[in-house]
């Protein structure tokens, strides 16, 4: 049985435990993806590499700065939403039979195909020059991406992507071990697509990478501010004409594609 997290004590103690795991498995995944990719096997992922410019002085400090903040804005967003699964407001469910095995998987499509409409246009409104300048230039003060800039918000844009998961818990049924998973899956796309590195191999290029982002795609919205704003997938980009036309020239570069082959 939970203790009761409404307790002001009980609930600054479960910040505290949400903040650990939230920050560490940032800096577990981000940092896994430095090592083995810059530190341990740099000649391995270097002709992968989609910039040739160096990261900007004090950017890592930078970037583990905002991601900090947007970790307790994270963890006191998933501090509500436990408190209101513990008080049975929200849809998250433990039972396995609670609900038909088949929308298991369903209910993972469902979130992430309504995650990736709200991040859309989210995303295109935070490029509105005004709103640029106040939310989301902080994100792109990272001109080259790094698996630190995963998390590196502005605490305005950190709330932005914070709310959405707990207001959909409200209404959406999604087994707690599937939430658990998702919440795994965005981590790791996260830092995959802010490594500058591409990791999809080539016989990906008309399939998988056509239509699931991976550092290519989203390196060069780094790169070009006005393209490709999706979260997992292209079809938002695609259906609404916001796709780069560069990135077939800058996966096959990456992959290692000939050029009379792309």
């Amino acid at each position: 049985m939970l203790p009761d997290f409404s307790n002001p004590f009980m609930f600054m103690l479960l910040m505290i435990i949400l903040f650990i795991i939230i920050s560490g498995r940032y800096f577990l995944v981000a940092g896994m993806f430095y090592a083995v990719c810059y530190l341990w096997f740099p000649e391995k992922y270097r002709h992968r590499k989609l910039s040739d410019r160096a990261y900007s002085k004090n950017q890592f400090k930078k970037e583990i700065k905002y991601s900090l903040l947007s970790s307790v804005i994270f963890t006191f967003t998933g501090a509500i939403a436990v408190l209101l699964w513990q008080y049975n407001l929200t849809k998250v469910y433990i039972d396995f039979h609670a609900y038909p095995l088949w929308y298991l998987p369903l209910s993972l499509l469902i979130y992430m195909l309504l995650q990736e409409t709200y991040y859309y246009w989210s995303h295109r409104w935070m490029h509105i020059p005004k709103v640029f300048r106040i939310v989301h230039k902080v994100h792109h003060d990272s001109k080259i991406a790094s698996p630190f800039t995963a998390f590196s918000f502005h605490p305005l844009e950190a709330l932005i992507q914070a709310v959405f998961l707990p207001i959909l818990i409200l209404f959406i049924p999604i087994h707690l071990y599937i939430l658990i998973f998702l919440l795994v899956i965005m981590s790791l796309s996260s830092v995959m697509n802010h490594l500058d590195i591409e990791l999809y191999p080539a016989r990906w290029k008309n399939n998988v990478s056509k239509w699931i982002i991976g550092a290519t795609h989203h390196s060069l919205h780094h790169k070009y501010y006005k393209f490709n704003f999706g979260l997992y997938f292209t079809f938002w980009d695609r259906l609404k004409k916001t796709e780069n036309k560069k990135f077939e020239e800058y996966y096959n570069k990456a992959t290692g594609i000939p050029a009379q082959q792309s």
